[in-house]
C-alpha cells in the first residue's frame, strides 16, 4: 500500500491504518529502535508506541514522508526509554557508542547562553553536513541518526569497516572546526 493510501486511512481514523503501518515499517522501525535499546522487548514496546503516537498526530499532522514521520518517533520514544533505563550509566549499545563519538563536536548545553545559541548551532553544523559528499552525508546520518554499527554501515556501503570509521573521523574533525569557523566557541 502506498504512503497516501495509508495517511488517507489515518485521517478517515480507520484501524487498518495501524495495520498497514506494521505491515510496511515494522521492520524498519525495529531496527531503528534496537539500534538504540539493543533489547527486543523494549524495541517492541517503542515500535507499538510509535503505532499509537502516529494513531494520535495524524491528523492534524500530514507527513509528507511517512517513512521518516515515523523513524522520528520511533527514534525519540527510544531514545527516552533509553535514557530512563540508562540514567547512572550507559550501556553498550550503538546509541551510546555514537552519543560518545559526537561528545567532543557539540557542547554540553547547560548554559543559559548555549541553550539559547543552540538554534544558530543547529544550523551551522546542518550547514556543515551539506558540505559533505552525498556518501559521507549517508554514512554520518546511518551512524548519528539511525545508530547503525560500523560493520552494518560497512555491508550497505560496500566499503571495508576501516574506511568507514575513517570516513567518521575525518567527518567528526570537520564537524568540530566548522561551528568554531562559523564562530561558535566549543
Amino acid at each position: 500500500m502506498w504512503d497516501e493510501e495509508i495517511i488517507a486511512l489515518y485521517q478517515k481514523r480507520d484501524e487498518q491504518a495501524i495495520k498497514e503501518t506494521e505491515q510496511k515499517y515494522s521492520r524498519y522501525l525495529m531496527k531503528i529502535a534496537y539500534n538504540i535499546l539493543s533489547d527486543q522487548e523494549d524495541s517492541k514496546e517503542c515500535v507499538n508506541e510509535t503505532y499509537l503516537k502516529a494513531w494520535r498526530s495524524i491528523p492534524p499532522h500530514e507527513p509528507k514522508v511517512l517513512s521518516a514521520y515515523l523513524g522520528k518517533i520511533t527514534r525519540q520514544l527510544s531514545i527516552d526509554l533509553f535514557r530512563m533505563k540508562n540514567r547512572e550509566k550507559r550501556k553498550g549499545s550503538e546509541y551510546a557508542i555514537s552519543i560518545c563519538e559526537l561528545e567532543e563536536c557539540v557542547p554540553d548545553n547547560t548554559t543559559a547562553e548555549l541553550v539559547a545559541d543552540t538554534k544558530l548551532l543547529a544550523e551551522a553544523i546542518n550547514a556543515y553536513l551539506r558540505t559533505l559528499s552525498p556518501q559521507a552525508r549517508s554514512i554520518f546520518a546511518a551512524r548519528y541518526y539511525f545508530s547503525d554499527s560500523v560493520k552494518d554501515i560497512a555491508a550497505y556501503c560496500k566499503m571495508s569497516e576501516s574506511k568507514v570509521k575513517s570516513l567518521l573521523y575525518r567527518t567528526r574533525q570537520g564537524l568540530k572546526k566548522y561551528p568554531t569557523k562559523e564562530g561558535y566557541d566549543i
